[in-house]
């Protein structure tokens, strides 16, 4: 199920209770309070060593046509730059 608008992602980085550290752990949530209680299910006992606030991700993304199909560039001709 994908994240509704009024949810935020809360990044956190933690310490299992078997000792394992888990970096960049991205949880969406209301609140912090609800993402920790969802981080809480997964990992139960699990020490928080840090947490943050992610920048709400864009929701609706934007479609950008590529350069090379607007100058009719082929893939044949980039791959060939890019070997060069």
């Amino acid at each position: 199920m994908p994240p509704s608008l009024n949810t935020t992602k809360f990044g956190f980085r933690i310490r299992t209770r078997q000792g394992l550290v888990i970096e960049h752990l991205m949880i969406h949530g209301r609140n912090e309070a609800d993402a920790e209680r969802k981080l809480r299910q997964m990992y139960p006992h699990c020490e928080i060593l840090e947490r943050s606030v992610m920048q709400p991700a864009v929701m609706q993304p934007t479609l950008v046509p590529a350069p090379a199909a607007q100058d009719g560039t082929s893939f044949e001709e980039i791959v060939s730059l890019i070997s060069k």
